[in-house]
C-alpha cells in the first residue's frame, strides 16, 4: 500500500478518534484532488467497516443501487437485505447490519462524496440525521466519516446545518494542499531529480495538489514535466480546468466567470468590480458564488492594510487556474513544445514573479517561522495605493511590521539603483499613508538570496526559497 506523505496531524487525530470510547461524526472537506479519500482509506485501512462513494450526477435510484451493492459486499450475502427504495430504509439496513458485525470494536462508516448522494427530493440529509441522532450517537462504537469535494455544500448543508444536524458534527477536518516541504518529501520518496528551485517551478504551475503531483515524471525536469502535462493535444491539464469547476458547482460557468475576471487583476477585485466585469446579478446569488469559491480555496478575501474602507478584495490564489488561463488555454492545442520554447521572455517573467508571490502567500506560516516570529501574534495582509503596493504585510503584536518584497530569479537577485529608489519611495509612502508608529522592517524573499552591493543594505531581513520548505 502506498504510504501517506505528510498529513501527520490528520492521521494522529483519526487514530485518537478510533481509540475513543465514544461515537464521533467527522466531516472531512477540501478542494477536489487534494487527497481526502486517500487519507481516510490509508489512515484507517482495514478499520473501515462500510464504505460508500456517491456517484456524480446520478439519480437517487442509482445511488441506492450503489448503496445496496456496497452493503452486499460487506455482508457477503446479496440476499441479506432487499434493495432499499429510500434512504431511511437504507440507513436502517446499515444500522441493523452494524449491530451484528464486529461487536467488540469500533465500526467506521465512510460516506465519500456526500454531496453527490444528496440528489433532488431524495431526503438524504433527513435520513442521515435520523441515522446519527436516533442510533449512532447513542452508541460508543461508531466513527461516521463523511467527505466531500464541494466544500461550500459541506459547510452550508452539513457543518452549518440549521435543522436536525445542527451542531452534530463532532470533528471538522479541512484538508489543505501540500506545502512545499510535503512536496519535497513526496518526490524524495519517488527518487525524483527535482531540486528545490524546480519544485518551486512545479508549485507555481500546479500548486500542491497531490493528484496533480502524482502525474509528474520523477525522471524529468520541472520544465519537461510542465510541457508534457500541459501542452499538446489531449493532455490532462488542458481538460482539467473545465472538469474541475463543473464537478464542484452547478452552473459552473458563473464560477469560472468570476475566476477569469480575477485572473486579469492580480491585486483582486471588490464584489462590485466582479459584478461589473462578469455581468452577474447584483444579488445574493453572486455573493454565494464568491463565497463558494473562497471556501473551496480558489479565492481569498482580504482587506488592504491601513485602508479605512470595509470593502474586501477578492483575489485568485489557485495556482493551476492562474497557469491555465495565462498559458494553457491560449496555447495552440497541437503545440507540444510550447513551454520548452518559452524562454525567459517578458510574459514568462511577469507570470513567474506573480506566481512566486502567490507561493509565498501560501507559505506565510513558514515565512513567519523563518523570521523567528512564529510565536508572535500577527495579522497578515497586503497594502495598496494608486502608485505603490506590497503583497505581503506582516503586522506584528510586538510593534513591528514586516514589509515583504518577493522576487523570483534564476540566480541571486541584484538590487539596482532604480529598484533601490523604488523601495525607498515605497517605505516612505507606507509610513505616510498608514501613519504607523511601529518599526517597519523591509524583508526580501528571493529564490537564491541577494547579491551583495551598496543597495542591499536597504533590506533588514533576507530569506531564500529554502524558508518556504520549513515545517
Amino acid at each position: 500500500m502506498q504510504k501517506i506523505i505528510g498529513r501527520e496531524k490528520e492521521v494522529k487525530k483519526l487514530e485518537e478518534l478510533w481509540l475513543k470510547k465514544k461515537s464521533d461524526f467527522i466531516a472531512v472537506y477540501g478542494r477536489r484532488r487534494v487527497g481526502k479519500t486517500f487519507l481516510i482509506r490509508h489512515a484507517l485501512a482495514e478499520k473501515i467497516t462500510f464504505h460508500l462513494t456517491g456517484i456524480a450526477a446520478a439519480p437517487m435510484s442509482h445511488q441506492l443501487a450503489n448503496f445496496y451493492a456496497a452493503l452486499a459486499r460487506c455482508t457477503g450475502d446479496q440476499a441479506a437485505f432487499s434493495p432499499a427504495s429510500d434512504w431511511r430504509t437504507a440507513f436502517n439496513q446499515l444500522s441493523q447490519w452494524l449491530e451484528k458485525s464486529h461487536p467488540n470494536q469500533k465500526k467506521v462508516v465512510f460516506l465519500d462524496e456526500l454531496p453527490w448522494l444528496d440528489t433532488r427530493n431524495a431526503n438524504f440529509l433527513n435520513a442521515l440525521e435520523h441515522f446519527w441522532n436516533h442510533w449512532a450517537s447513542a452508541r460508543t462504537d461508531i466513527m461516521l466519516i463523511v467527505c466531500g469535494s464541494a466544500a461550500a455544500w459541506m459547510l452550508n448543508h452539513l457543518i452549518r446545518n440549521k435543522g436536525g444536524l445542527h451542531n452534530r458534527i463532532t470533528e471538522r477536518m479541512r484538508i489543505e494542499p501540500f506545502t512545499l516541504r510535503e512536496c519535497e518529501v513526496y518526490f524524495q520518496d519517488k527518487n525524483a531529480i527535482l531540486d528545490r528551485y524546480q519544485l518551486v517551478q512545479l508549485y507555481m504551475a500546479l500548486g500542491g495538489i497531490p493528484f496533480y503531483l502524482d502525474r509528474v515524471n520523477p525522471a524529468m525536469s520541472a520544465m519537461q514535466n510542465i510541457n508534457e502535462l500541459c501542452f499538446g493535444s489531449g493532455v490532462f491539464f488542458r481538460e482539467e480546468y473545465n472538469n474541475l469547476y463543473a464537478s464542484l458547482f452547478s452552473k459552473a460557468e458563473r464560477h469560472t466567470a468570476v475566476i477569469e475576471a480575477l485572473a486579469k487583476k492580480g491585486k483582486g477585485l471588490t464584489r462590485e468590480e466582479i459584478i461589473k466585469a462578469t455581468g452577474l446579478a447584483n444579488a445574493g446569488s453572486t455573493t454565494r458564488i464568491i463565497k463558494e469559491l473562497e471556501e473551496s480555496n480558489f479565492v481569498r478575501a482580504y482587506r488592504p492594510f491601513g485602508n479605512g474602507t470595509k470593502k474586501a478584495l477578492f483575489q485568485l490564489v489557485d495556482l493551476y487556474s492562474l497557469f491555465y488561463l495565462k498559458f494553457i488555454r491560449p496555447a495552440a492545442p497541437d503545440d507540444d513544445k510550447y513551454w520548452l520554447q518559452m524562454g525567459d521572455n517578458p510574459t514568462y517573467r511577469a507570470w513567474s514573479g506573480y506566481a512566486f508571490e502567490m507561493v509565498c502567500l501560501h507559505h506565510a506560516h513558514q515565512i513567519k517561522d523563518a523570521l523567528g516570529i512564529a510565536g508572535v501574534q500577527t495579522n497578515i495582509g497586503a497594502w495598496r495605493t494608486a502608485d505603490a503596493q506590497v503583497d505581503l504585510v506582516i503586522d506584528r503584536r510586538d510593534h513591528v511590521i514586516n514589509l515583504c518584497e518577493m522576487k523570483y530569479a534564476m540566480h541571486t537577485f541584484t538590487i539596482n539603483s532604480a529598484y533601490a529608489q523604488e523601495l525607498r519611495q515605497k517605505m516612505e509612502r507606507f509610513a505616510t499613508a498608514t501613519n504607523t508608529r511601529k518599526a517597519v522592517v523591509l524583508t526580501m524573499i528571493t529564490t537564491y538570496g541577494l547579491a551583495p552591493n551598496t543597495h542591499a543594505a536597504l533590506v533588514q531581513k533576507t530569506l531564500t526559497m529554502d524558508a518556504l520548505f520549513g515545517a
